[in-house]
Formats: C-alpha cells, sequence, structure tokens
C-alpha cells in the first residue's frame, strides 16, 4: 500500500530527529518503527527462494524507505542506522546504483559498518555488488552506465579491501568501457591485473592493444 503524503513527511521528519539527536529517547521511536517493518520486510525475503521473485519484491518495498532514508541523508546523520545499509543492499539488487551509491557514500564518510551477519565491510560490499552489477549487465547484453563504477571507485578511495575485489571492479569498468573509450578499458584491465595476475584479462588487454594499434 502506497503512504499517504502526511505519511511520508512524517517519516521523514522522524528520521531527521532520529538522526540529530542520536537515538536517544523519544526519537528512538521512528528507527524502532522502521526496524520493525525492516524485520518484516527481511522476514518476507527469507520465505522467498528465486532471486528474481526476491529483486521483484524489493523493488516493491523500496518505496516505503525512501522518506526514511532522506530524512537521514538530510540530517547528516552520524548514528549507524541499519535501515540505511539494507535499504542500500537492496537498491543494488533492484537495480537503483544510484540510490545505492548515495547511502555508500554516507556510509563510507561517517565509518558505519554491515549490520550483524555480513562477512564484507562496507567499501567491499559495495565494490564487489557494483562490479557484478556490470558484469551482468554485460552478460544480458544490457548497457551499464560506466559513470556508476566510476563514481565507485571514487567513493571507496584508497579503504582497506581484499586487492582481487578492487581488481573485480577495475576489470568490470574496462569491460564496460571497451566499445566507447578503449584507451581508458585498457587502464582499467591493466589495474585490474595488477592487483590480482589471475583476474583473467590478459587476453582482453593483449586484443585492446592490437586494437588501438590498428586504430592509429
Amino acid at each position: 500500500m502506497a503512504m499517504s503524503p502526511f505519511q511520508r513527511h512524517t517519516q521523514y521528519v522522524l528520521a531527521q530527529e532520529a538522526a540529530r539527536k542520536g537515538g536517544n529517547g523519544s526519537h528512538l521511536k521512528g528507527y524502532d518503527l522502521m526496524l520493525m517493518q525492516l524485520a518484516e520486510d527481511r522476514r518476507r525475503l527469507k520465505g522467498i527462494q528465486s532471486t528474481v521473485k526476491k529483486a521483484e519484491i524489493k523493488v516493491e518495498v523500496l518505496p516505503k524507505y525512501v522518506p526514511w532514508v532522506d530524512g537521514v541523508l538530510a540530517a547528516d546523520g552520524a548514528q549507524q542506522d541499519d535501515v540505511l545499509m539494507y535499504v542500500m543492499l537492496w537498491r543494488i539488487d533492484a537495480g537503483d546504483y544510484a540510490g545505492a551509491l548515495t547511502i555508500g557514500r554516507h556510509a563510507l564518510k561517517h565509518g558505519w559498518v554491515m549490520p550483524s551477519g555480513f562477512n564484507r565491510n562496507v567499501q567491499t560490499l559495495i565494490t564487489e555488488e557494483m562490479a557484478d552489477a556490470a558484469k551482468a549487465a554485460l552478460l544480458a547484453a544490457t548497457p551499464f552506465d560506466p559513470d556508476l563504477l566510476i563514481q565507485t571507485l571514487d567513493a571507496i578511495g584508497s579503504l582497506d579491501m581484499p586487492d582481487q575485489s578492487r581488481a573485480r571492479l577495475h576489470k568490470s569498468l574496462g569491460y564496460v568501457l571497451r566499445e566507447s573509450s578503449p584507451a581508458a578499458a585498457l587502464n582499467h584491465l591493466k589495474h585490474a591485473l595488477q592487483l590480482d595476475e589471475r583476474c583473467g584479462v590478459k587476453k582482453d588487454i593483449e586484443q585492446l592493444e592490437r586494437k588501438i594499434r590498428n586504430a592509429s
């Protein structure tokens, strides 16, 4: 059921208050309600085995969380918020990569962590999920905006993660850029190879180098 404008506004205001007050006293109420909502949606998702069906449900439930997310971001809330971390993940699964990155940047800025039960830190998760989303798009022959991967690189900066994870992002970016800008693609593939020599790009690098030589 869609939220009324009043409900959306109330949630937005509660989110700002919770973010500013650091979750104490009456301001906890808004956050607690969101956690209850989240638990309910997570239970629903747990009962489903199909990844496709899960993604459809995420698309359906995500609008409920928009006012809360917007409120926390508007208040620049530094307090860890597990609701936002789940929404970030769900947005990736639902194909809202720009929306996921907006939360990701905020989480990294304030040093947030993934909720319990996750074994990757925030920067590794964002890096791998975005790289995999681009890879899936390429396999399905659907376009993927390289700018989203460039923004991801920018967001993670020099934060610590396994070299293989960073290599995955450079590899995906190299593949996405292959047709539109071969020289930039070559750079990213070489970077991927430096980080992880078993990432499987050696042949792609040779092909691109040949293509660039022939073009000039």
